[in-house]
């Protein structure tokens, strides 16, 4: 059961929030606002990929679209006296989606600090990822992260790596624990990411998994 289903859809509504918050009843703005909410996370997420991203929340309402971008430095986004903020405005604007009339929306965009960020699975499965292409050991990489997220408060750690860990010539499966780690609990709360690492020898999928 616990394997079958995503940790996050699982409580989706219950104890998260979801990442677009909207509603259109017209099925071509629909398709387009989802398509336009897509492409901006996908290019956000590698454009302040040096910020540490780990969520984008967007919120459309008749003109105006609010973007929250939860970061581990948010201090590199924002620039100096606000100047990265603007320019971001800029390459964000183009690939939003207009009203009804054609007209262009109001776009605000906050910035939201991630006070633990050991206890964020998408910041813990990307550092995982870059020690991965930077030939770290994989055990110590992981173990170490491990550590860190225990040492940050979480009740519980599983990590899982696939692919061709270490330059082996068959592709594995490699699991660790640490705590406990209810996958089939709603009411715990377990933060869920997956990142992959482009290693010399092929992609290395990261899976974390955190119980908080």
């Amino acid at each position: 059961m616990g394997q079958k289903v995503h940790p996050r859809g699982l409580r989706l509504g219950i104890i998260y929030n979801w990442s677009s918050r909207w509603f259109f009843s017209n099925k071509k703005a629909y398709r387009e606002a989802l398509f336009s909410d897509s492409k901006v996370r996908e290019l956000l997420m590698k454009k302040l990929s040096y910020a540490s991203i780990t969520q984008i929340d967007i919120e459309r309402a008749i003109n105006k679209i609010i973007l929250v971008i939860h970061s581990v430095k948010p201090g590199m986004i924002i620039g100096r006296g606000g100047k990265g903020l603007e320019e971001l405005k800029k390459f964000v604007t183009f690939y939003l989606v207009s009203d009804k009339k054609g007209r262009a929306v109001k776009l605000e965009i906050k910035i939201e600090p991630v006070k633990r960020p050991y206890m964020n699975s998408y910041y813990v499965a990307q550092i995982i990822a870059e020690k991965l292409i930077k030939n770290f050991p994989h055990r110590s990489v992981v173990h170490n992260a491990m550590n860190r997220v225990m040492e940050a408060g979480a009740k519980g750690v599983k990590i899982q790596l696939g692919g061709r860990i270490a330059g082996a010539e068959i592709s594995r499966r490699e699991k660790y624990f640490l705590g406990m780690m209810p996958t089939s609990t709603i009411r715990e709360e377990v933060d869920f990411a997956k990142y992959a690492a482009l290693t010399k020898s092929g992609y290395i999928g990261v899976k974390v998994w955190i119980c908080r």
